[in-house]
């Protein structure tokens, strides 16, 4: 099924309302009416389908030119999933599984989601989103044309996160070491998010974002960092 057949047989407020989904009505419009954002508990992934994966190697790429078309709640939490979400429930030392690597399984990279009504942390476990801030905080994404980008996904490394590790790498409490650890795991993160765009027909552009501004709106603690932004939505 293609992506226009999808929007007219399977409405977006219908597929929330099938998944149990806390949206009630559109999210714009319940931020404007309740004058906060609700949690949103995700549509359950979709783990087949697409293109295959050396087909979505060969298709991938940065796509810069994104529509402004919102991505339907089921695109979204399969994205969100593919990026970083749990695909074992006993991964290594005990600790679930995701799907990207991180160093000694700390999991120390925080996806933050900047949608037009808000800034969403997404959680792994319970596959939501989780509201941080109210508003379109998508122009932090720091490019031009992302601002009216559908989602805009901002990497933040928790180095906290490294001291509660199951195991520990050498140099993990290192803050030099620690860098070549939480680049490199940002980079998974992102790879799977170009492969699943190319697998899905969607755009995706890693770059650069507003990190000043971002530490203070998104409510950061001492030990987290902003490390990138990307943009994902349908090509222009």
């Amino acid at each position: 099924m293609d992506r226009r057949t999808f929007l007219k047989s399977v409405p977006a407020l219908t597929v929330l309302a099938g998944a149990g989904s806390s949206f009630a009505q559109d999210a714009g419009t319940a931020s404007t009416t309740t004058g906060e954002l609700q949690p949103i508990t995700l549509p359950k992934p979709q783990t087949d389908g697409g293109k295959s994966v050396l087909a979505a190697l060969q298709e991938r790429k940065t796509i810069r030119n994104i529509s402004v078309e919102k991505l339907p709640p089921q695109v979204l939490s399969n994205l969100l999933w593919a990026a970083f979400g749990i695909n074992r429930e006993n991964g290594p030392s005990g600790r679930t599984g995701r799907t990207a690597a991180s160093a000694s399984n700390s999991q120390e990279i925080d996806l933050y989601v900047a949608l037009p009504e808000g800034v969403y942390l997404y959680e792994a476990v319970g596959h939501r989103l989780t509201p941080v801030v109210a508003g379109d905080f998508r122009a932090r994404a720091g490019r031009r044309g992302a601002a009216t980008c559908p989602v805009n996904i901002f990497f933040v490394v928790d180095i906290a996160k490294y001291g509660n590790a199951p195991f520990q790498e050498p140099g993990l409490k290192d803050s030099e070491i620690q860098k070549s650890y939480y680049y490199v795991d940002t980079g998974l993160i992102a790879g799977n998010v170009y492969l699943f765009a190319a697998s899905q027909g969607l755009a995706a552009w890693f770059h650069n974002c507003d990190r000043a501004n971002t530490v203070k709106e998104f409510k950061l603690r001492p030990e987290q960092r902003v490390l990138f932004a990307q943009s994902v939505g349908y090509p222009a």
